[in-house]
C-alpha cells in the first residue's frame, strides 16, 4: 500500500514539473531545454504509472523495457542540463553586455553634461563678462568729475553691485567649467575647490595627496572632481560637521578617495534612495567601472571610498600635505 501511495506521489509531483516547464517553453520561446525536460519529466511519469500497473499486478510491458525507458529519460535530462548551462551563461553573457551598454550611455551622458557646462561658462565669461567690465569703466570715468555727494553716492553703489555681479559671474563661470582642474589636474584642482570652500565656512578641511602634476583621462578627472564638490557640499550644507578628511592617492593603476567627516551621519540606504545626490555619485563612479562604498550611522559621521582603475601605472610619488583649511 505505501509503495503505490509513493508511486501515486512521485506522478502527481512529475506532472507538475511537466505542466511547469510546458509554461516554460511558451514563456521562453520554445527553447530546447525544456523540451528535453518535458519530454524526460513525461517519460518518468510513463515509467511511474506502469510501475504502479506492476503493483496493482496488472502486465502492461516486459520489465526488460525499463532499462531502455531509463537510458532515454538519463539522455533528455543530462542533454537538458548541459543546455541549461548554456542557457545561463548566455543570459549572463547579456547581463554584462547590458551593464556595459548603460555604462557607455552614462558616460555620453556625462559627457555632454560637461561639454554643456564648459559652452555655457566660457559664453558668460566671455560674453557678459566684458559687458559688466565696460560698464565698470564707464563708471570710473564719471567719477572724475564733479559730483553732488548723492551723485558719487549713487555711482559707488552702482560700481560696488557692478564688482559684485563680475565676481560672481566667474564664480559661477568656474563651478560650470573648473579652469584650474582644465589646465594643472586633479590635485590643484580640487586644492583650489577646498580652499575657497573653506574660506566661507568655518569647518576644517585636511586634504592630503600623492599627486603632484599627473594627469589622467578627462573623464576620471571631471567624475571624480564633481564627486569630491558634492560629498563636500554635502558636509558643509547637512553634516553640521566641524572636520572633513579627505585622501586622494594613486597605487599603482588604482586612484583611491578616501573621505569622512565628523557630521551628524545618516542612514545611508535611504540617502541613497531620497537624496543628497549619492545615487548620482554612484552613478557616476559605476560609468568609470570604479567602486564606492560609503558607511555611516546617526551620531557617528559618514566615511566614502571611491575606487577607480587608471591607465596609468607610475608607481605613486611620497605624500604630502596640503595646508589645513
Amino acid at each position: 500500500m505505501l509503495l503505490k501511495f509513493l508511486l501515486v506521489l512521485s506522478i502527481l509531483i512529475q506532472s507538475a514539473a511537466t505542466v511547469y516547464a510546458l509554461r516554460l517553453v511558451r514563456t521562453t520561446k520554445y527553447n530546447s531545454v525544456w523540451i528535453l525536460f518535458i519530454v524526460g519529466f513525461s517519460l518518468l511519469s510513463v515509467e511511474r504509472v506502469v510501475q504502479l500497473l506492476m503493483a496493482c499486478e496488472v502486465e502492461v510491458m516486459p520489465r526488460w523495457w525499463f532499462g531502455y525507458l531509463g537510458i532515454v529519460v538519463s539522455a533528455c535530462l543530462s542533454i537538458g542540463v548541459m543546455y541549461a548551462h548554456k542557457l545561463f551563461k548566455y543570459i549572463e553573457r547579456l547581463n554584462r553586455q547590458r551593464q556595459t551598454m548603460n555604462r557607455r550611455i552614462l558616460t555620453a551622458v556625462l559627457r555632454t553634461e560637461e561639454k554643456a557646462r564648459s559652452r555655457f561658462s566660457k559664453e558668460l565669461h566671455d560674453g557678459l563678462g566684458p559687458l559688466l567690465s565696460s560698464a565698470k569703466m564707464s563708471l570710473s570715468a564719471l567719477t572724475r568729475e564733479e559730483r553732488t555727494p548723492e551723485q558719487r553716492e549713487i555711482i559707488d553703489n552702482t560700481t560696488y553691485v557692478i564688482e559684485e555681479a563680475i565676481r560672481s559671474l566667474r564664480e559661477i563661470s568656474n563651478n560650470l567649467s573648473p579652469h584650474v582642474l582644465n589646465d594643472f589636474g586633479l590635485a590643484r584642482g580640487v586644492q583650489h575647490f577646498i580652499d575657497r570652500s573653506a574660506a566661507m565656512h568655518n569647518v576644517k578641511i585636511r586634504f592630503t595627496t600623492n599627486l603632484r602634476t599627473e594627469r589622467y583621462d578627462t573623464d576620471i578627472e571631471v567624475i571624480l572632481y564633481r564627486v569630491i564638490c558634492e560629498l563636500i557640499n554635502n558636509s558643509l550644507k547637512h553634516a553640521a560637521c566641524t572636520t572633513v578628511n579627505l585622501s586622494l592617492s594613486q597605487t599603482g593603476g588604482l586612484l583611491t578617495l578616501d573621505y569622512s567627516d565628523n557630521g551628524r551621519g545618516f542612514n545611508p540606504q535611504a540617502m541613497m534612495d531620497c537624496g543628497m545626490g549619492l545615487s548620482n555619485i554612484a552613478s557616476r563612479i559605476n560609468s568609470l567601472g570604479g567602486t564606492f562604498d560609503m558607511a555611516s550611522a546617526k551620531g557617528k559621521g559618514m566615511h566614502a571610498t571611491v575606487r577607480v582603475e587608471t591607465s596609468r601605472q607610475e608607481p605613486p610619488r611620497r605624500t604630502h600635505k596640503h595646508r589645513e583649511r
